[in-house]
Order: C-alpha cells, then structure tokens, then sequence
C-alpha cells in the first residue's frame, strides 16, 4: 500500500472560514474525506501546522516511513528555505498544491521556494489539485 503524507501550512485550518471567495467553503477536514473517498487504496497521513519547524519536523519523521509528500506549504511557498532544505534532505517524491493561482495572484506570492524540491506543481485548482497531486505520486512510484 503507498503511504503518502498530506501536509498543509498556516492558515489552512481556517480553509471554509478563510477568504471563501479565494479557497472556497470546504474545510481541512472536507478535503481528507475527500482524498480517503478518491484513494481507498492509500494510507494517507494528513498534518497541518502554522509554525515553520512542526512543517520540517514532519517531514523529516517521514524519512523511511511515508512514499511520497503532498505539500500546501501556504505562506510559507515564499520564504522556507528550511522546507525547501528538509523535503531535499529526505528525498522522497513530493507535490506542491496551491489552492489559488499564485501566478495569478500579488507579486509577492508568486515565486515559490518550494518547487524546487517537487515533482511538480498543482495550483489554482482548489481542492482538486491534491486528487491530481496524489494520482501524479501515484504513477510515479508504480
């Protein structure tokens, strides 16, 4: 069974709260439901933390343990070296997700840190971007 490991940074807990008219009325727990519902044949393990150390903390517990990483990393796409650092210092598969279009969005949140360490990168698709990152990890290790 492929194991992959959800991580969402700051400020997704407030998902259905947060600016709905940017990331929509689902809530964190709507997108694990949905993401279990999708894949019953994956093990996910889902983690959201606001602080910067809990988010490299997690990843690097993944090492030798998870298949593959599915990152929100939030506001912290723009300013973590140390989640760039960590998810280069495991080495595992992993996927970037972004609710809005970054691209499309101020300056300031268009350059991602965090890319540079990923397969690939899913943005503007809201939740439909963590299906499309988990089916991407998913050929990737068959």
């Amino acid at each position: 069974m492929i194991r992959l490991l959800v991580i969402n940074g700051p400020n997704l807990n407030m998902l259905g709260i947060r600016e709905p008219g940017i990331y929509g009325r689902y809530t964190l727990g709507d997108l694990e439901v949905m993401l279990r519902e999708s894949f019953p044949e994956i093990s996910f393990t889902f983690f959201q933390s606001n602080h910067e150390g809990a988010i490299v903390d997690e990843i690097q517990r993944a090492y030798g343990v998870m298949d593959g990483i599915i990152i929100n990393p939030a506001a912290y796409t723009h300013t973590s070296i140390a989640i760039l650092d960590a998810l280069k210092a495991v080495g595992l598969p992993a996927v970037e997700v972004h609710l809005s279009d970054i691209s499309a969005r101020e300056s300031f949140r268009r350059h991602s840190y965090i890319s540079a360490a990923c397969l690939a990168t899913i943005a503007g698709r809201h939740f439909e971007g963590y299906r499309e990152a988990a089916s991407l990890l998913i050929i990737h290790l068959s």
